[in-house]
């Protein structure tokens, strides 16, 4: 068998019930515009940094429920006794690095509310740019992302193009919610 040459069609191998079939079709590159959400995709773009997707797939539901449902203003609180929870938490990737740049990254994400309404008002002003501005950007923004959790962040909240093939039935579907969202706009 060879290689998949796409996460679609690594998908297709898999059973409609597996981690990733399920993010594939439900998440992955479909776009997201509540702060709190899109927050939520950083921390775990964040969290997975050397580690497989599937592991943090299979904490999702932990990383949600230790980081306050994704509240980007509780966050934005913690203080010394919320880092030392999170530390003793088994259920999410225990890396105090990580926890930290999660924590400054809500800090920075309260300013962009107040600087342009929201954090996802503050991507769409950013327009189309080259990767590698995206990722000085990030990197001059936030802690914990450099082009890898950039450009992942930015593709599978529906940022930039490249979560789908084409011939994925998802691929017409975000392009339809697009659609959608540009009338409303």
């Amino acid at each position: 068998m060879s290689q998949p040459s796409s996460y679609c069609q690594y998908v297709q191998q898999l059973e409609s019930n597996h981690l990733h079939t399920i993010y594939h079709d439900t998440q992955y590159g479909f776009p997201i515009e509540g702060d709190d959400e899109l927050f939520g995709r950083l921390i775990l773009e964040i969290n997975q940094a050397g580690l497989s997707w599937l592991t943090v797939l299979k904490k999702q539901d932990n990383f949600r429920e230790a980081f306050s449902h994704f509240n980007v203003a509780k966050i934005a609180a913690y203080d010394e006794s919320d880092l030392e929870r999170l530390l003793d938490n088994p259920g999410i990737i225990r890396n105090k690095l990580k926890i930290n740049a999660v924590i400054h990254n809500a800090q920075q994400v309260l300013k962009l509310q107040k600087s342009h309404g929201s954090f996802h008002k503050w991507l769409q002003s950013q327009g189309e740019q080259s990767m590698d501005d995206w990722v000085k950007l990030f990197k001059k923004t936030f802690k914990f992302t450099g082009g890898e959790i950039t450009k992942e962040f930015l593709m599978s909240s529906g940022y930039i193009e490249g979560a789908h093939v084409p011939s994925c039935p998802c691929y017409s579907e975000i392009a339809k919610i697009k659609a959608e969202n540009a009338l409303r706009s």
